[in-house]
């Protein structure tokens, strides 16, 4: 929940009130690793979980769990409370490899490796074990356990969840669409292009693209700068704006600087607020949204980049083959998993010819007002219908339901340490005492 500054956070801000007003849901309790005094009613510490739900048994757990260390704290209580599980991300390697690494837990990483992937050789685990991790972890997405001692997993894409059905075995795995952004009407629109622009010193009429969220190498950002230096020898007035927090990783000024873009990109900053990010977003002509390695995650700035009718680029990756898009270098419909009768609503990239089709993309949407006008609209339209908060809403009801009347799985597959209730370590603790350990 904010104030962690995570996509995830937003949509869980977005989410609780609406599940709070549904008069079916007697009540939602929520709770968090470190909670914030004020930030929000009702959150609770995961320390109180366990003695709350004793007095009171939660008909139903829900977990948002991605692959993020925010996300550390989850694991304990999903494997000994099962639940819905919201994966946000399908891939979790990077995450729970580094909570159990750091603190020297092998046995326990190469345990849960092995039950993750049954057809790997186990010695690949020594791979992160000996400190060779980052793209390795891309290999293998480390989420079958998970799913496994779920009553119900959700992921946001179809083909994801044919996916993970596939790879888990587990027919228990639905698509739940995912929320972000809110419709810009016109007015709004003309107040923000008028006023970012401004305060940014953006010329009303200058092609502006726009890159949204953390400023991370993986949202390729050099080839992006790359790109833009081409295309600006066509259109030498078009802007950049990148818009969120800079990593200590990545010098994102110095790549600025070695194409001499300093005119021509605006690096906004962290943006404080959901109105602020609104506003960048409505006062740019096209967004990009190419992050690549993918943990095979939904982007939330660009679903807000769709509910504001903006032309996107994004990357061709697996969780977006549900998506009508245009491949540059045909300008033709991509083939895919949507159905024929709709609209393309983004332009989209190959990586495998990443740089030329990234080019051919900018220079086309920077001169063409009128596809970049055909593709917001049909983006919003698809919006409305895919990633509307109603559309969320709908789904966590059904799936909700769908969770609290199953069994819960079982747990004899599942590493012993995942479903230790401590009464081992509470027998080795008072045993030099002669104390018998209370069983149950």
């Amino acid at each position: 929940m904010p104030p962690v500054r995570s996509g995830i956070a937003a949509c869980s801000a977005q989410l609780v009130p609406a599940l709070r007003a549904q008069p079916a849901l007697s009540a939602v309790d929520v709770f968090v690793d470190e909670p914030v005094a004020a930030a929000n009613a009702l959150v609770y510490s995961a320390h109180q979980f366990p003695w709350r739900h004793r007095e009171t048994p939660y008909d139903l757990t829900v977990y948002q769990l991605g692959n993020s260390s925010h996300h550390d704290y989850l694991w304990p209580y999903l494997f000994r409370f099962p639940g819905l599980t919201v994966l946000h991300d399908p891939h979790l390697h990077h995450a729970r490899a580094a909570a159990l690494l750091r603190t020297r837990r092998y046995a326990d990483y190469r345990a849960e490796f092995a039950a993750n992937h049954p057809d790997s050789p186990p010695e690949a685990a020594e791979l992160a074990v000996s400190g060779f991790d980052s793209n390795l972890y891309y290999l293998w997405p480390m989420v079958r356990l998970v799913v496994q001692a779920s009553k119900l997993s959700a992921v946001h894409s179809r083909e994801m969840a044919d996916r993970l059905r596939s790879d888990s075995g587990s027919d228990r795995i639905e698509c739940l669409r995912l929320s972000q952004g809110t419709l810009v009407p016109k007015e709004r629109e003309r107040a923000a292009r008028r006023d970012v622009r401004a305060h940014y010193h953006i010329a009303a009429d200058a092609v502006t693209f726009g890159c949204f969220g953390g400023l991370t190498p993986d949202k390729r950002l050099p080839q992006i700068l790359d790109a833009f230096r081409a295309v600006r020898a066509y259109v030498p007035e078009a802007r950049l704006m990148l818009a969120g927090a800079q990593v200590e990783h990545y010098d994102l000024m110095a790549d600025v600087r070695a194409r001499d873009l300093q005119d021509s990109v605006v690096v906004t900053g962290y943006l404080e607020t959901d109105e602020q990010l609104t506003d960048c977003i409505t006062a740019v002509d096209v967004t990009l949204n190419l992050r690549w390695p993918t943990a095979r995650e939904l982007s939330g700035p660009w679903l807000r980049s769709l509910a504001a009718g903006k032309p996107s680029i994004v990357m061709d990756v697996l969780q977006l083959v549900d998506i009508p898009t245009l491949d540059p270098r045909t300008w033709s419909k991509s083939a895919g998993g949507a159905p024929p009768e709709q609209e393309p609503v983004a332009v989209a990239i190959d990586i495998l010819d990443e740089d030329h089709s990234l080019r051919l993309a900018m220079r086309r949407l920077a001169d063409d007002a009128e596809l970049r006008q055909t593709l917001g609209s049909a983006a919003q339209s698809y919006w409305k219908r895919e990633h509307s908060s109603e559309a969320m809403l709908a789904d966590y009801l059904r799936l909700m339901a769908a969770a609290r009347a199953m069994p819960a799985p079982p747990r004899g597959s599942l590493p012993e340490h995942l479903v230790d209730d401590g009464t081992r370590l509470l027998q080795q603790l008072v045993a030099p005492f002669g104390i018998a350990a209370p069983l149950g």
